[in-house]
């Protein structure tokens, strides 16, 4: 297969044994609240999911992936935007690896749409961005479970504007094949009250389409947001959260919380 990128936070934040992980998720899609009648006839274009240890972000991301199950067959490309946490860089980061690996299973890598958009000046190939980044791999085996056949074209974000950010994105928007999957956390380490507060201004700003309004302290991935939010505004796309939650509600102490929401783009 030539280079397949290993994971890294496997054992950490999510089980890093193939059954152990396989029932992990596989009970959290089971808790995914239902959606409502008539909201979901298709499945949604574009979403944003947390990426957080299983244990905090699990529940609200679940949310996210049960409403692909309209599409399991449809989806055949995952466009995956994250946050560069570990590596400083500017624009966004591909990687050149043929597969991500997750314990169950390689992901291929859409290597023609890699090549693609590293034809846009903000793009380059750095696999240091990737090596030790979570905010991709904690997605995979959640696709891996609701999904069938699919690639991914997978990216991380330093330094890059909105508009870098949809450029990349128009150029791979694709139709119903392609799902554009924004990874990020919310608000970070605010006491719990705050966090809600903060939590819910950055969920307004997002069902509004106003980048202006989202900055990297109400989300880590604020500027891959902003170029998803960009292109959702020129193509007349409505934004919907369907859970707002932090580690305060799910696994942690209300002290010291992080952030979470799950948002359907269509």
């Amino acid at each position: 297969m030539g280079f397949v990128r290993q994971p890294a936070v496997a054992g950490r934040f999510y089980p890093g044994e193939r059954s152990a992980l396989d029932q992990a998720v596989g009970d959290y899609l089971a808790g995914a609240e239902p959606a409502e009648a008539g909201t979901e006839a298709a499945a949604p274009k574009a979403v944003i999911a947390p990426h957080a240890g299983y244990v905090y972000s699990g529940p609200v991301a679940a949310n996210v992936y049960a409403r692909l199950a309209p599409a399991r067959q449809v989806i055949r490309r995952v466009v995956l935007m994250g946050p560069a946490h570990r590596v400083p860089l500017s624009g966004l980061a591909v990687s050149g690896a043929d597969a991500f690996l997750t314990p169950l299973g390689p992901v291929p890598v859409d290597r023609a749409a890699v090549e693609a958009v590293l034809g846009l000046p903000q793009v380059r190939l750095m696999d240091e961005a990737h090596e030790g980044e979570h905010s991709l791999e904690v997605q995979l085996p959640f696709l891996q479970r609701v999904l069938d056949r699919f690639a991914i074209l997978p990216m991380v974000a330093g330094r890059a504007a909105p508009d870098a950010v949809a450029e990349v994105l128009e150029l791979i928007w694709g139709g119903d094949e392609t799902l554009i999957l924004i990874s990020s956390d919310l608000s970070h380490y605010h006491d719990y009250a705050t966090a809600r507060r903060r939590d819910a201004a950055t969920s307004r700003a997002i069902e509004a389409l106003k980048p202006e309004a989202i900055g990297p302290r109400d989300a880590c991935g604020s500027m891959v947001i902003g170029g998803l939010l960009r292109v959702a505004e020129r193509r007349g796309m409505h934004a919907r959260t369907i859970d707002l939650r932090n580690s305060g509600d799910t696994a942690g102490p209300r002290d010291r919380v992080v952030g979470y929401g799950a948002y359907l783009f269509g």
